[in-house]
């Protein structure tokens, strides 16, 4: 059967002050009525229902993602005890899929919490086309190539082969996985035509991740058997600390994607977004006439290519502006040039470094 996982572990710092500790992108409202692990959620339709969804996440959002998603099964939310990256989060979902949910032939779906897919059916239409391409090769891994439209440099990217006979969307054999590229390699993938942007969004069976792991991670699969193990044992919280915080982070593209030999992209048949910090909410909300993104109350007089978002209805009004982001949070405000997004990542830092925990 096919079982979903949401990643929702990620800070999300370059939303900062609207992302804090306690309540990262993932679970904020920036984009449409619903926040991102909800949207991500109810993308899944019928096609996963809820019972066969889980959400790994941090321990200390585990009671907020419970809130945000009461459908989901008792035990669905799975509370990391520290940050160790993608591989352990999702060896460790593969093993509760396959030994506490008892499902060993599982196929997982695995998502990250803070992506835009606006066509619901066109993303289940192409998760169909992954698990048919999976039941083809039981070994394979499948992954979702969004054609670029510029050339991106926030976006790690693939490189297709020789096409594959699939119905559906173009499917194509991986030929290499690249990191995030400089300007002028993006240019160039742009060019090329054989390049999709990575879409972090995966399709295989739990027994090929696990397999590749118990390869490539022994270490880190021994700490998470030990946790499973121990999973409905009054042990379960105490192995978890101790286990789970000996492993050794690492992503799953450097665990397993850049060594597995049978990976086929999908080009997606969806519009996709990863909101990355606040000049994305440009792409997915518009501009005004003056290429303002305006979120909340805003008054604004010669005020051009800026973002201001408020919250509470509190105004904000700029005079003289051009290129700035602006946001408003009830204990924190944010001027910064749009030009210089990066260094909100240096805010968030100095703010540990004072002990200002309040502002994070």
């Amino acid at each position: 059967m096919l079982h979903a996982i949401i990643m929702a572990g990620g800070s999300g710092t370059r939303f900062w002050p609207a992302s804090r500790a306690d309540s990262p992108k993932q679970m904020l409202k920036l984009v449409g009525d619903q926040t991102m692990i909800r949207q991500t959620s109810s993308r899944f339709g019928d096609l996963i229902p809820p019972e066969r969804r889980m959400v790994v996440t941090n321990r200390r959002l585990v009671d907020g993602v419970r809130e945000q998603l009461p459908e989901l099964a008792e035990g669905a939310v799975v509370g990391e005890p520290c940050k160790r990256d993608t591989a352990p989060c999702i060896g460790l979902a593969a093993l509760l899929v396959t030994r506490v949910a008892g499902d060993p032939d599982a196929t997982m779906l695995v998502c990250p919490a803070d992506h835009v897919i606006p066509d619901s059916a066109a993303f289940q239409a192409a998760v169909k086309q992954a698990d048919k391409l999976i039941a083809e090769s039981p070994g394979r891994i499948v992954t979702f190539g969004i054609k670029p439209t510029y050339p991106a440099e926030i976006f790690g990217y693939i490189q297709r082969s020789e096409s594959l006979k699939a119905a559906g969307a173009p499917a194509y054999q991986v030929a290499r996985f690249v990191e995030k590229p400089n300007g002028n390699t993006a240019a160039e993938y742009l060019e090329s035509g054989d390049f999709y942007w990575n879409s972090g969004i995966f399709v295989w069976r739990a027994a090929t991740i696990l397999d590749a792991l118990r390869e490539r991670q022994p270490a880190m699969l021994e700490h998470l058997e030990l946790i499973v193990d121990a999973w409905n044992t009054p042990d379960r919280d105490a192995l978890f600390d101790q286990e789970f915080t000996a492993i050794e982070g690492i992503s799953i593209d450097y665990a397993v994607m850049e060594h597995a030999t049978d990976v086929a992209v999908i080009e997606a048949p969806f519009e996709w977004d990863d909101l990355g910090g606040w000049q994305s909410l440009t792409r997915r909300l518009g501009e005004d006439e003056n290429g303002n993104t305006i979120v909340g109350k805003h008054l604004g007089f010669n005020t051009e290519g800026s973002i201001v978002r408020s919250s509470d209805d509190h105004l904000i009004v700029t005079l003289g502006l051009k290129d700035c982001i602006v946001v408003h949070t009830a204990d924190a405000t944010l001027v910064a040039s749009k030009h210089d997004e990066e260094s909100i990542r240096k805010v968030v830092k100095e703010l540990e470094a004072r002990g200002w925990s309040e502002h994070l």
